[in-house]
């Protein structure tokens, strides 16, 4: 099976959670930052509520970056949209929401912004997560480049696959397990995202003979980020995107 590539080149640099460092991660207000500094690509985290919705957030509980306590996942879609997802950052966003996936993807076509969606689910919500995550991306891009998602979760993505075959997806991992090859061919998995720590020389020069892109997560130094191009990693995930300069994402 080919394993379905994005509709875009791959940029060089993802900002991190939507505005990496200087804005609220996983927000609309982090989106617009990374338009206004030259960004044209993102990452963000999806994850679903307790009616189902997929919305924006990190974590898998509320406190450390909301007003909110508790599980997502067991947290009702009016409570999320009473949240305030910006003042743990900085009183400067106090009130900014807790956006929804329609909401971020509304935006992003809008912005022209390409998109890395990490499909993060709760413990034993793999596969459910994986399906309503890729159903719901592929009907808010329709007409539009699609995005990549990715995930820990094997059985996210597999369930992403069975539900919308004609996304791009990539395999994420700290450390990349030794039969990682095999594991993205059963995926068909174009991409494989890892810590920057872990793309070694080996890794590196098997991706390369697969033609598979290596994405590398979090570089904020530009002689870091520079080392691991020349090397033969594709793309890094940043949060300082007022620091690695080149944004075009093709």
């Amino acid at each position: 099976m080919i394993a379905p590539r994005p509709g875009w080149r791959l940029p060089r640099f993802f900002a991190h959670r939507c505005g990496g460092a200087l804005a609220p991660e996983n927000t609309l207000a982090g989106l617009r930052l990374a338009a206004r500094l030259g960004a044209r690509a993102i990452e963000f985290d999806v994850t679903l509520s307790a009616n189902g919705s997929p919305w924006l957030i990190h974590d898998l509980t509320l406190e450390r970056t909301t007003t909110g306590r508790g599980h997502v996942c067991q947290t009702d879609d009016t409570v999320l949209n009473r949240l305030d997802a910006g003042s743990a950052h900085h009183l400067a966003f106090a009130g900014e929401p807790l956006p929804t996936l329609h909401d971020a993807a509304r935006l992003c076509r809008e912005l022209d912004l390409r998109v890395n969606l990490e499909i993060k689910p709760a413990p034993g919500q793999e596969a459910e997560t994986g399906a309503v995550v890729a159903a719901a991306a592929r009907r808010l891009w329709v007409g539009a480049p699609l995005p990549l998602l990715s995930s820990f979760s094997e059985r996210a993505l597999a369930a992403a696959r069975g539900s919308a075959s004609e996304l791009p997806i990539g395999a994420l991992y700290h450390r990349p397990p030794a039969d990682w090859p095999e594991r993205l061919n059963r995926l068909a998995a174009a991409t494989l995202h890892c810590h920057a720590d872990c793309a070694d020389d080996r890794l590196l020069r098997i991706a390369k003979e697969r033609q598979i892109a290596v994405l590398c997560y979090t570089v904020n130094d530009p002689a870091t980020a520079a080392a691991l191009f020349q090397r033969g990693v594709t793309s890094v995930f940043t949060d300082r995107i007022d620091c690695l300069g080149d944004h075009d994402a093709g």
